[in-house]
């Protein structure tokens, strides 16, 4: 199969450059469950984005710099937020419908909440669903274009470079193999641009507010197609993740907080006065530690976050999703606090791009969380993740038609089919389930909130073992999505425990008992490892 773009992943970087690039070529748009699959769909809090007149491009990017703790490129935040207004305006002429407030003098202007680190109101959100309504305007945008074929359940196993084919010249990306899990069969893709947009790796932790999609597969691909990732130690850890036996990856969003919400202990106490002078809306990486602290200092299961003192049915109109939710597991978050713990959220690190995606492999591009553009260096600020999509997605594309048009013929690369030698089926999946819950906990053990030198150590060669362990099942069994994830897992992990261990300091999301104070002098810059 030939196309003049390929996009691997369904959120909202792939769903935007989609649609952008298929006014000029054909796009294959892969995604390896269904296309709503996708932590954009699972995004409550919002778009930040300067619209109203009390706020400005210069407070947005002052509040994107602190939280990303010395670590953001400048240059890129800037344009990210000043091209926000154009890039929402360009989501909303597609149908997304964001919240409005009525004015007192008649008519209505959008509604605008406000997070964690954020001076300002400029959260866009369409109630506590924003993402889901993203994914589906953007969606039914894209399954109407005709220049695009959306290829649900193909999951890709691969880039295809000059390099991986002994090829003589520089490496690029030419191509990719992606497994057709509903027939069984590897399809080789031959195109120049190809987009990563899988989203992040939440799963590689025990506990997370991702989607079990989220397993790293976009780093993973790019890291073992050549290309550079930086920052991957800087792991968001969101504060409040719903703490009951059975929902376990539900988000509490931070717009809770944003709207009054304090964090408290069993007793009733709020403490986060005692961490940091902006209290219970604090950046994340702060309120996360302080959280972790008070449950370790005191042996508790979980903290609070109380929202009673406000209205019910302000409470019931603006959270509908989470107040529906904890209703369905006997909580009733307007006369009840509700039970909260950290949890894996968002990865700041990813493949090296600048601020139009590009990649050190040319013809490979990365946008959105699996992408690191600049804009969150050691830290995120909340609801900057859907306004990167939006941005960044657009930036690509126009940068593809500029610099990579297509229309003209591709080079008759002669791509070798998938080889698979002489494997069967796996004949005991329990070992592959055991090594995904391995790698799990030992990263939530060895390698989350609170880190030290020794957990990283043991963490890196528990790694290795498993890493040859999986290679051995890739080799000689029959692939299948399971194996696939695990074997993109341990890549992952592996790309978060050598980052971690290079870093001998604590800045933003990498927190280190054995070096606790920040290290300008040696360590402000960007962590980045290079394969070859």
């Amino acid at each position: 199969m030939e196309f003049d773009f390929v996009v691997i992943g369904s959120g909202i970087a792939g769903l935007t450059f989609s649609l952008e690039a298929a006014e000029h070529g054909s796009v294959c748009l892969l995604t390896k469950r269904k296309a709503q699959d996708s932590n954009t769909a699972w995004a409550q809090g919002g778009v930040a984005c300067v619209i109203s007149d009390e706020d400005s491009f210069d407070l947005h990017v002052a509040d994107t710099l602190e939280a990303g703790a010395g670590l953001c490129r400048e240059d890129a935040v800037r344009t990210i937020v000043t091209e926000g207004p154009e890039s929402v305006q360009a989501a909303i002429d597609l149908g997304v419908e964001f919240d409005k407030r009525q004015l007192e003098g008649g008519g209505s202007e959008l509604d605008l909440g406000r997070e964690g680190g954020h001076s300002r109101r400029r959260i866009l959100h369409t109630r506590d669903t924003t993402g889901l309504e993203l994914e589906t305007k953007l969606l039914a945008a894209v399954r109407e274009h005709a220049n695009i074929q959306l290829l649900e359940h193909h999951f890709a196993l691969d880039l295809i470079t000059t390099s991986k084919l002994g090829m003589a010249i520089d490496n690029r990306c030419i191509g990719l193999y992606t497994l057709d899990e509903e027939r069984g069969e590897v399809i080789v893709i031959r195109s120049d641009r190809v987009l990563l947009a899988t989203g992040g790796s939440g799963k590689v932790y025990l506990y997370t507010t991702n989607p079990d999609v989220a397993t790293g597969d976009g780093v993973a691909m790019a890291w073992r197609a050549g290309a550079a990732v930086a920052n991957m130690e800087f792991v968001q850890f969101h504060p409040t993740c719903l703490f009951h036996p059975q929902s376990k990856s539900f988000l509490i969003s931070e717009a809770v907080r944003g709207e009054g919400g304090v964090l408290i202990d069993a007793d009733g106490r709020e403490f986060m006065d005692a961490y940091d002078e902006r209290k219970s809306l604090a950046p994340r990486d702060i309120v996360a530690r302080a959280i972790d602290r008070e449950i370790k200092k005191k042996g508790s299961q979980c903290v609070y976050v109380d929202i009673t003192h406000k209205p019910g049915d302000f409470v019931k109109e603006r959270f509908p999703h989470i107040y529906e939710t904890c209703l369905k597991l006997g909580i009733d978050i307007t006369k009840e606090p509700i039970p909260v713990v950290p949890a894996a959220h968002y990865q700041c690190g990813g493949v090296l791009t600048d601020v139009n995606g590009v990649s050190t492999v040319p013809g490979l591009y990365a946008v959105g969380e699996v992408a690191y553009s600049g804009l969150h260096g050691a830290n995120r600020l909340a609801s900057n993740s859907l306004l990167e999509g939006l941005v960044v997605a657009r930036r690509a594309a126009r940068y593809v038609l500029e610099n990579q048009p297509p229309g003209v013929s591709m080079e008759p690369f002669d791509l070798p089919e998938w080889k698979s030698g002489d494997v069967t089926d796996v004949d005991e999946l329990v070992v592959i389930y055991h090594n995904w819950d391995e790698i799990r906990r030992l990263m939530w053990d060895y390698v989350s909130i609170v880190r030290t030198t020794k957990r990283l150590q043991r963490a890196a060669t528990r790694l290795r073992n498993l890493k040859r362990e999986v290679q051995e099942f890739y080799w000689n069994f029959k692939i299948s999505s399971d194996l696939l994830e695990l074997r993109n897992l341990v890549e992952v992990a592996t790309l978060i425990v050598d980052s971690a261990a290079q870093r001998r300091e604590s800045r933003g999301l990498h927190y280190t008992l054995d070096y606790t104070e920040r290290d300008d002098s040696h360590f402000a810059e960007d962590t980045v490892l290079r394969r070859f």
